[in-house]
């Protein structure tokens, strides 16, 4: 199956359709050339609605982290979006629910394997941290400040939702010590 076979699947998914707030509407994009993937956790509400991934105040500071523009970011001949849960999956006491735990099992490892060139893969937040680190730190700061021993394959990142802000500020080493890291890496894998 070539990937744009499996992407228009993955987008006609209604697995969970009884579970969700919504239709049915997975956002995710991918080709086979792309060198860098970005896991994160679920689309927002205005994600869900536009279809466009990273399509709110979390993508643009995101796009800043990685020091590209939309253009660059939206190209999916470098850069494949593929989150932990590909449809929004609705409100929460605190904020947007998990991921639902039915997309990974039934897409993930296809997708994976249609995928081929990737040379580095971002891990934002926790879902998608333990899927593919494990568990092997008791929070996401661990887990973040232990960056350098994920390379060259991953880098996990806090959610760069403006609900972070006080995350970031706690923590003035991501901005002095990750970031600078993070632009270099990123431009390295897709700029070619």
């Amino acid at each position: 199956m070539t990937i744009n076979r499996l992407l228009q699947k993955v987008r006609a998914c209604r697995a969970c359709v009884n579970e969700l707030p919504y239709e049915p509407r997975p956002v995710l994009s991918a080709a086979a050339s792309a060198t860098l993937l970005i896991v994160g956790q679920a689309p927002g509400t205005r994600v869900h609605e536009t279809g466009i991934a990273w399509n709110d105040p979390s993508g643009d500071r995101l796009r800043q982290w990685l020091d590209i523009d939309k253009a660059v970011f939206y190209d999916a001949d470098r850069i494949a979006i593929l989150p932990m849960g590909f449809c929004y999956p609705g409100k929460g006491k605190s904020g947007d629910l998990p991921p639902r735990p039915e997309c990974a099992p039934l897409w993930r490892e296809k997708l994976h394997q249609q995928l081929p060139n990737i040379r580095l893969t971002l891990l934002i937040g926790q879902y998608a941290q333990r899927y593919y680190l494990g568990k092997r730190f008791t929070s996401l700061t661990e887990t973040v400040k232990a960056w350098s021993s994920f390379q060259p394959d991953f880098i996990p990142l806090p959610h760069p939702s403006p609900r972070n802000n006080i995350w970031l500020r706690r923590n003035a080493w991501f901005e002095e010590e990750l970031l600078p890291v993070l632009k270099q890496r990123v431009h390295q894998v897709i700029i070619q």
